[in-house]
């Protein structure tokens, strides 16, 4: 087993990801290693469509949209950048999965990745990143399950009624005013 030497966690701002960046910090600071978070981005339209239409502007305001969703995720999953860690943030363009895989390519690597229920819709468009990282990591990877309020979360508002049980209120007692 190769001691884990730097820790790579892949961050887009949602839930998940947020739990995988909180989690990831946990580890960088128990082990006394640098964290490394990626956020990868494709242009809108993808690959080909920018390529048959390059605009070297646009895929400027891509990537630093990419870095604005980062460092939103970091002020939203921990309150900022923690000064107690080296952290090295790195925005790359390409699908998720590969990214990642590409950028955790060390035996010393650490993987983290937030994992949780997709929509039957979103599983037929995309990749899941979880199942590609595992599949071709050459390093460890961390899955990071959904936290119980992600869980909650994910069956929405309006059927957290229909869920829970109803707490009775006890009678209480109304003290009388005194008038003068």
């Amino acid at each position: 087993m190769v001691a884990v030497r730097r820790i790579v966690v892949g961050v887009h701002g949602s839930l998940g990801s947020l739990q995988a960046l909180r989690r990831a910090a946990a580890e960088a600071r128990e082990r006394h290693v640098p964290l490394e978070a990626v956020i990868a981005w494709v242009p809108p339209g993808g690959d080909a469509a920018e390529r048959a239409h390059p605009a070297g502007q646009l895929r400027k305001v891509w990537r630093d949209a990419a870095l604005g969703r980062l460092m939103a995720a970091f002020d939203e999953g921990l309150g900022g950048i923690p000064d107690d860690i080296d952290i090295k943030l790195r925005v790359e363009r390409g699908d998720t999965g590969p990214v990642l895989v590409d950028v955790a390519d060390q035996p010393g690597d650490l993987l983290v990745i937030g994992t949780g229920r997709r929509s039957p819709l979103s599983r037929a468009l995309r990749r899941s990143v979880g199942r590609y990282s595992l599949a071709h990591a050459g390093c460890p990877v961390l899955a990071v399950p959904p936290s119980a309020l992600m869980h909650e979360m994910r069956h929405g508002l309006l059927s957290w009624p229909l869920r829970s049980r109803r707490v009775p209120v006890p009678d209480v007692a109304v003290p009388q005013m005194l008038s003068d």
